[in-house]
């Protein structure tokens, strides 16, 4: 896989794209074409700039036809949360989309995070975040209930989980307290790696916890013309057998374009590490299938027991999932699933649990929400019970502007889930929910 910086495909790279008629990574492409997956953060969004624009209101503006050099060039996953996806409004975002889909690309937004890709049977999963507010004032937050919930089930599902993330201080060549603070907090709950982008220049990667994280890539493409914003740094990373490498390509552009070229291949001198086990539930392994459904990423499971493909599910709104033990006699999944409901009229997280079969998934439960409005539902560490963070409000007068919120605990009773008393299983999903700063 290889993971570049910003890429710009507006103001003056535009220019120097038409002036010259070609593709500005016509020094790259043969570099391109030998990874499995090339990967890179697209800044702007396609559309037409207002005739009325303050100088001072930076607009990247992309036309639909620059989208197919990204192809050309050999980009297999464009990820698209940074603070210029919004620049003409949420509606351009969506058509940034599906101009990516019709090249053959696959766009990598919050609403489609995480998305599971299969390459040469490993099961690499891709999340994109932003921490840096757009047009709009909309950006992430680290830590959040949201984030949480994508990466328990990337986590789950997949061999290798990778973020992808807009944050830190523009020109600044170090890592700032915010980054290093979200990099602990993303490994300590399942990234493997993390690829950065926002600054404009390289900054020093590291490892922590033993997982690589890549704060600055720099800029790839872009127009700026500060002496270190013309330098980029590209990501190679290498899965072979159960050994994971990293080595890095520096590109440079030369006097009087913005057209990146490489410069050399430099080593950080990382140890290998180990990539994790193909997860499973209950000895079956569960193979995710991401595709879209208006514009945003839905799951299909694919079900194998011993190594032979028996069943799929059709396309998933999933939030989350888990293998459950609420007894010893059956084999139960618990999942969170975004589902519309009559009985608050809300698309929201509903519990569902299913028992695995060699036929598929035979769906036992299915929750409008436990005894309130959801927010979020988790297992116990045993996997034995269910703790739900609820809004307070009931749905006899629901509120869905309300902030305030509730825990409660349950116990499956073979028929569906009934609440529970336990002061010892109250204070872990108290520690469990606290860490979570969104929630009071």
């Amino acid at each position: 896989m290889l993971f570049t910086g910003d890429i710009l495909l507006s103001r003056n790279v535009s220019n120097e794209i038409l002036q010259k008629r070609a593709n500005p990574w016509l020094n790259l492409i043969s570099t391109f074409k030998q990874a499995d997956l090339v990967i890179g953060n697209l800044e702007g969004a396609v559309g037409t700039k207002p005739q009325q624009t303050d100088s001072t209101n930076i607009i990247f503006d992309i036309t639909p036809e620059s989208i197919s050099l990204l192809k050309e060039a050999g980009f297999s996953i464009i990820t698209l949360e940074n603070n210029h996806i919004n620049d003409l409004g949420l509606a351009n975002k969506d058509s940034t989309i599906l101009e990516l889909i019709e090249a053959g690309i696959i766009p990598v937004s919050k609403e489609s995070s995480p998305w599971f890709i299969k390459v040469k049977e490993r099961t690499i999963s891709f999340i994109a975040i932003n921490l840096v507010k757009d047009r709009l004032g909309l950006r992430d937050s680290i830590p959040s209930i949201v984030l949480q919930q994508k990466l328990q089930l990337a986590k789950n599902l997949s061999d290798f989980v990778i973020v992808t993330i807009h944050w830190g201080s523009e020109l600044l060549d170090w890592p700032n307290t915010e980054q290093k603070h979200s990099a602990e907090w993303l490994i300590d709950n399942g990234v493997d790696l993390i690829v950065g982008h926002h600054p404009h220049v390289v900054q020093n990667p590291e490892i922590i916890k033993g997982k690589p994280v890549f704060y600055s890539l720099g800029n790839h493409l872009f127009d700026q013309k500060y002496l270190d914003s013309k330098k980029g740094l590209i990501v190679e990373c290498v899965i072979k057998g159960k050994k994971v490498s990293f080595n890095g390509i520096l590109t440079k552009t030369i006097k009087n374009s913005f057209f990146p070229e490489q410069d050399k291949r430099i080593s950080f001198g990382f140890k290998k590490s180990r990539i994790k086990s193909s997860p499973k539930f209950h000895n079956y392994t569960l193979n995710p299938t991401s595709v879209f459904r208006n514009n945003e990423g839905r799951v299909i499971l694919n079900g194998s027991s011993n190594g032979e493909k028996t069943w799929s599910t059709q396309p998933i709104t999933l939030i989350s999932i888990s293998e459950a033990k609420f007894d010893e006699h059956n084999k139960y999944l618990f999942t969170l699933e975004q589902h519309y409901s009559t009985l608050d009229k809300e698309v929201a997280p509903r519990p569902y649990v299913y028992n695995l079969t060699d036929y598929g998934l035979q769906a036992l439960w299915r929750g409008s929400s436990l005894s309130r409005p959801l927010i979020d539902a988790t297992l116990t560490q045993d996997k034995k019970h269910l703790i739900a963070l609820h809004r307070s409000d009931a749905f006899v007068n629901i509120n869905s502007d309300n902030k305030e919120s509730v825990i409660e605990i349950y116990s499956w009773n073979g028929f569906g889930f009934s609440g529970l008393k336990d002061s010892s299983i109250l204070e872990y999903a108290r520690q469990y929910y606290k860490t979570i700063n969104d929630i009071k």
